[in-house]
């Protein structure tokens, strides 16, 4: 519970019989600092300042500050828990000595940071002109920097139009300086050298077999135990799915939204992640996260959702920024009923306007308040692509929203990784606007899928994505890490059920199966879902192996997702959102059961961080790289790949001219093994590192190894398998 005791200014509204009680020890009193501008002086003591937005502790008390274009009245709502439905107190904005533009202010004496509060704003309640005040709400403050959900909130009643709803949601004033970083700054890691965990903080150790104690499971502070067993995995960064506060009942009646797509603010991280239930727990604790991920190389990298809110279609509830400023924050349907509609590009029942300037604004503050308050390396954008639509929803050639974000200063040097689509079609890899952008290469996954699974015709395919996706990329002159490949992400099947299930099986989220892709490109190796056949298993592991391996391989930026390197399970389910239970945690127990994939991974991801960065320092472009690597095909003989419809295999020889280096990378799809012909070294001979088609540990070889020789003229690659042979140890100065 959250309280706060304060004595009410002669000017305000009491509104609550309860009696307050002590403020929990967090609520300490605010450093001495200068006090805003419009806040100095006896006379404006009370009016406060537009500048900054949100609620900041300055000396002598708060001041806050909300935009509203439409309203025609703010009050200020303070409470004293988190369970309260009702304000203690109630601080009317006079709109002519409390407004200053479309900015209303206040400063509220003697506050301190712990207190609870929201905003009630009035304004014409007329949805055909995009208005839908209710002065019946407490509203989350758009730039709130924690939120407090009581045990009580029901979002099924907040969607009644007014009426009594329970207690909803609040702020919480937070102090952020002060937090000792002991010199922390943003790791900066060489992209040639990066590796992408996709992860969840909550599904990481939220199982009981996690080995972490049982009140930080689930939590930041649960994610620094882990921090060893991610830095022997050998990922140099973690990408987090939302950690933005979110409406956990955003989901199917019955169920929890766990992947955390319905943000309610973009500045206040998650407070049930936190061990720590105090107002400013979640914040310290997950810069305690940030910076122990640091001091072990790692990167924070976080998915971030400005595409929508989870106030949903125009049926939703009324949590912020519906009630603040509906016009402004969302894109509305011109239509018959005028604006009443909301546009729906996310699929998920309404669209951030993002290019208005006000929601520009309130997203590059978000983004900087990340990378300096917080600490954090880079950002995935959901849906990246609904930022490149202008307030009618029409896709526009230089959004002003992503070229702020890239050419803020402040950002500069940050990892920004675009989701380039969105949900109603539109399709921007390779043609996503800036410099600075790399790209999530759908692409990619699709074709080696296809390919490893055994389809047809899918070799030319692959073999442009094993280079960097020239024919998506080239003609923008950028570094190979432009393309970010994967095969598997938080949105379908685990690595595991790629090769186990060639249906999905949603039924446990209460749709019917509806839910989630189709365009699955699995196979299931034989047996449909889990299976005690020795042999099936077996030929599963391979596939993985294979998987892996070419996404590892592949010039671009890889990314894997949690738990797959040791086989994580869905049961296949392929759109897990709302599954806060054991299908999409973590188990434990696979790091033991599937050792022999873990080790492979290990030694794919130790031997990316001896890659070179010389043309990454020299701004080496893509196209560069592949004239300077005189790479060459193969088929099963040499000088004649074969690129037709039936073709299953596929051979790339590399040689890197300045380390006088070659690589031959087997790519055998086929059902049967095959003999593939060595080209002929000048000296030396061929060298093994990887066989899929041989058995653990013969699998892989530590890079820091020596390596088994390859005796003869030719290499016999097992059935669905792939193999790496290269001329000569690689060394850590001179790879790629």
């Amino acid at each position: 519970m959250i309280h706060s005791g304060l004595p009410a200014p002669a000017e305000d509204q009491t509104r609550s019989a309860a009696p307050p009680t002590a403020p929990l020890p967090s609520a300490a009193t605010a450093p001495s600092r200068p006090r805003p501008a419009a806040a100095r002086g006896e006379r404006s003591r009370t009016e406060g300042s537009s500048t900054p937005l949100g609620a900041t502790p300055v000396e002598g008390g708060v001041n806050f500050s909300l935009y509203s274009r439409h309203a025609t009245g703010v009050d200020l709502l303070l409470f004293d828990n988190v369970d309260d439905a009702e304000p203690s107190r109630v601080l009317p904005l006079d709109p002519v000595r409390n407004r200053t533009y479309y900015y209303w202010h206040l400063f509220v004496p003697d506050l301190q940071p712990g207190q609870l509060y929201g905003y009630r704003v009035h304004g014409p309640n007329d949805p055909d002109r995009g208005l839908r005040f209710d002065a019946t709400r407490s509203l989350l403050d758009p730039y709130g920097r924690a939120v407090a959900i009581s045990s009580q909130y029901d979002r099924r009643a907040l969607t009644r139009p007014s009426g009594p709803a329970g207690p909803a949601m609040k702020n919480a004033v937070v102090d952020v300086a002060g937090y000792d970083w002991e010199g922390d700054q943003p790791l900066r890691n060489p992209s040639a050298r990066r590796i992408i965990y996709e992860m969840h903080v909550r599904g990481f150790t939220r199982h009981p077999n996690s080995g972490v104690a049982e009140e930080q499971r689930g939590t930041y502070a649960g994610l620094i135990e882990k921090i060893p067993y991610l830095k022997e995995l050998g990922i140099t960064a973690v990408e987090l799915l939302p950690v933005f506060a979110f409406d956990p009942q955003d989901s199917p009646p019955g169920r929890i939204n766990y992947w955390g797509y319905a943000p309610i603010g973009f500045f206040a991280p998650h407070a049930a992640y936190a061990s720590d239930p105090r107002p400013h727990g979640a914040i310290d604790e997950f810069r305690d996260m940030v910076k122990a991920l640091h001091r072990a190389g790692i990167e924070v990298i976080l998915d971030v959702v400005f595409n929508h809110t989870a106030e949903g279609n125009e049926g939703g509830p009324a949590l912020g920024f519906r009630g603040i400023d509906n016009p402004t924050y969302y894109v509305l349907e011109d239509g018959d009923g005028g604006r009443r509609r909301y546009a729906n590009y996310s699929g998920c029942g309404n669209t951030l306007n993002a290019n208005h300037p006000v929601v520009r604004r309130l997203i590059v503050d978000a983004l900087r308040y990340w990378v300096e308050v917080m600490h954090v390396d880079g950002f995935r954008f959901d849906l990246a692509s609904i930022l490149s639509r202008d307030e009618s929803g029409r896709p526009i050639p230089n959004p002003p929203v992503l070229w702020d974000i890239e050419s803020d200063p402040v950002l500069a040097g940050t990892v920004l990784l675009a989701e380039a689509w969105d949900a109603a079609g539109l399709y921007q890899v390779g043609s996503f606007v800036g410099d600075a952008w790399r790209e999530w290469n759908g692409r990619f996954r699709d074709d080696v899928r296809d390919f490893v699974r055994g389809v047809g015709g899918a070799a030319r395919r692959v073999a442009d994505r094993l280079i960097g996706s020239p024919e998506i990329f080239r003609h923008e002159q950028r570094e190979a890490e432009q393309s970010v490949n994967f095969v598997t992400c938080h949105d379908g099947f685990t690595l595991n059920d790629l090769v186990s299930y060639n249906a999905k099986d949603n039924a446990a989220n209460g749709e019917e199966n509806r839910d989630g892709s189709d365009d699955n490109r699995s196979w299931n190796c034989g047996v449909e879902g889990p299976s005690d056949d020795s042999a099936i298993e077996r030929l599963r592991d391979r596939q993985a192996k294979n998987l892996l391996a070419i996404t590892m391989l592949s010039l671009g930026m890889p990314m894997f997702t949690m738990g797959d390197e040791v086989r994580r399970t869905q049961g296949g389910n392929n759109n897990a959102y709302c599954q806060d239970n054991e299908t999409s945690w973590f188990d434990w127990s696979l790091v033991e059961t599937n050792a022999d994939l873990l080790r492979f991974v290990r030694l794919l991801n130790a031997r990316r961080g001896l890659r070179s960065t010389v043309h990454e320092e020299h701004r080496v472009s893509l196209t560069d790289m592949l004239d300077r690597a005189d790479a060459s095909w193969h088929g099963v003989r040499l000088h004649e790949p074969d690129w037709g419809d039936a073709s299953r295999t596929l051979v790339l020889e590399a040689r890197l001219k300045a380390q006088n280096f070659r690589i031959l990378l087997v790519l055998n799809a086929y059902w049967e093994p095959l003999d593939f012909e060595l080209p002929p070294l000048e000296a030396g001979e061929w060298l093994r590192w990887i066989d899929t088609g041989r058995p653990a540990p013969d699998d892989i070889v530590d890079p820091h190894a020596p390596l088994p020789a390859v005796a003869g003229a030719t290499y016999r690659a097992e059935g669905r398998s792939a193999v790496l042979l290269v001329s000569a140890p690689p060394s850590p100065a001179g790879s790629s």
